[in-house]
């Protein structure tokens, strides 16, 4: 039994890794910038909201997200859904990677600065300073969810 215990956990602690965030390549660095500090300064407040239509859809509202590279921002993020959701920001390569975990370790879970998952209801921050100029995207990475329509481009244009 205890054999079976070890080669279990062996087999499974790649896996954990993964949950804990650690993911290929590691999120040491972000194409599109880094995590910002509450003490930043004057930082631009920008309001995003997680929900269900009626029909069914998955919307972020805005639909899209534009910033100036240099710009420091306090992402206020709000799941008004009735499901879980996920707000995670980075390259669309780097996300489909992403995704791909996602659908084979659905529960897992992450604390990574660039993503906030929240239940209904709940309301969570994400401050970065976007550095880099480029096309990225935000997405909701949950099993079925960005199929249902919930991501958007995310442009960070040249100072």
């Amino acid at each position: 039994m205890k054999s079976l215990m070890l080669v279990t956990a062996v087999t499974l602690f790649p896996a954990l890794a993964i949950a804990a965030g650690t993911h290929e390549g590691g999120h040491d660095e972000y194409a599109m910038g880094a995590p910002a500090e509450a003490s930043a300064g004057d930082m631009k407040t920008v309001e995003v909201t997680m929900r269900e239509t009626e029909e069914g859809t998955m919307i972020f509202e805005p639909a899209e997200l534009s910033f100036v590279s240099g710009e420091t921002v306090r992402l206020v993020i709000t799941n008004e859904g009735e499901l879980d959701h996920e707000f995670v920001m980075d390259t669309v390569e780097a996300n489909a990677k992403h995704k791909e975990l996602m659908a084979r370790f659905p529960e897992m879970e992450h604390d990574d600065p660039n993503a906030v998952r929240l239940q209904p209801g709940e309301t969570g921050e994400i401050l970065w300073t976007f550095e880099n100029a480029g096309e990225y995207e935000f997405a909701c990475l949950m099993l079925g969810h960005y199929e249902s329509g919930m991501h958007g481009p995310l442009n960070v244009t040249k100072s």
